[in-house]
């Protein structure tokens, strides 16, 4: 009798310990989804803004529509798109092959702050034409660099007109040396261009002060068309002063408004 009641207790012993091994499995099952949904909810998050910042990345402030859309679609809504223009550029426009082949080196002055330039029209001769021309002109000397963007993989200063708004009667084409992998390293010059228009380039560009991804959109990505190849600290000073507030959190006016003293180019 004795024996048998050992058994009993064994074997509800041996059930017990089976069924607190399955309420285990079944938390550990819950715990791995709700991680499941909110790394796919921060993923999310990251890409939606992302798209937002390349969707409106050189044409203003995302508004709240934009926003909007991007985090419903991943896409900007129809009637904010810029529409498809004609593949040709403004009459005013240098001819690519002034630069082609060329390498020219120089400096920007930001607030006193000197910075080297290595434009390059071997990989990008149009764009090295436009930037070597409104250089020349002294288009740049007392513009403003009007926009700061802080976002972890975001990080550019843009430069060559006091806001977003682009010259009408100064585009050009086509885009040139963008990167097939969507990253533009610190240091890196780009043009700024109106959202899915491969001619929609015109005399704004932007110094990245941190390796950034930007997706591309319709058109394509953005031309690299040199690099800064010292006094990066300068731009890295204005970023980490930060936005001006009342801004978006992360794509905003710098705190420390920016001028462009002068540029020069040989």
């Amino acid at each position: 009798m004795a024996a048998s009641s050992r058994s009993a207790r064994e074997a509800k012993r041996r059930i017990q310990q089976m069924e607190a091994k399955r309420e285990l499995r079944r938390e550990q099952e819950k715990r791995r989804k709700r991680d499941n949904i909110i790394a796919g909810g921060a993923g999310a998050a990251a890409v939606i803004l992302a798209v937002v910042l390349q969707l409106t990345a050189f044409a203003g402030n995302p508004t709240e529509e934009e926003y909007a859309a991007a985090e419903a679609g991943l896409s900007s809504p129809s009637a904010s798109a810029t529409p498809s223009a004609p593949a040709t550029n403004s009459p005013n426009i240098p001819a690519a092959d002034t630069a082609a082949g060329k390498v020219f080196t120089g400096e920007m002055s930001l607030n006193g702050n000197v910075l080297g330039l290595e434009i390059d029209g071997t990989k990008a001769p149009q764009a090295a034409a436009v930037f070597k021309g409104l250089t020349d002109e002294g288009f740049y000397n007392g513009s403003k660099c009007h926009r700061l963007t802080t976002a972890e993989s975001f990080g550019v200063l843009q430069c060559g007109g006091s806001s977003a708004s682009a010259d009408p009667d100064y585009t050009w084409g086509p885009l040139e040396n963008t990167p097939a992998d969507n990253i533009y390293p610190a240091g890196t010059i780009a043009v700024a261009r109106s959202g899915d228009n491969a001619y929609g380039n015109g005399k704004q560009f932007f110094v990245v002060y941190k390796d950034t991804v930007i997706p591309p959109d319709s058109a394509g990505g953005y031309t690299v068309v040199g690099r800064v190849t010292s006094g990066m600290e300068a731009v890295n000073a204005i970023a980490a002063a930060g936005i001006t507030p009342g801004s978006s959190a992360t794509d905003g006016a710098p705190v420390e408004p920016v001028t462009i003293d002068s540029v020069s180019l040989k």
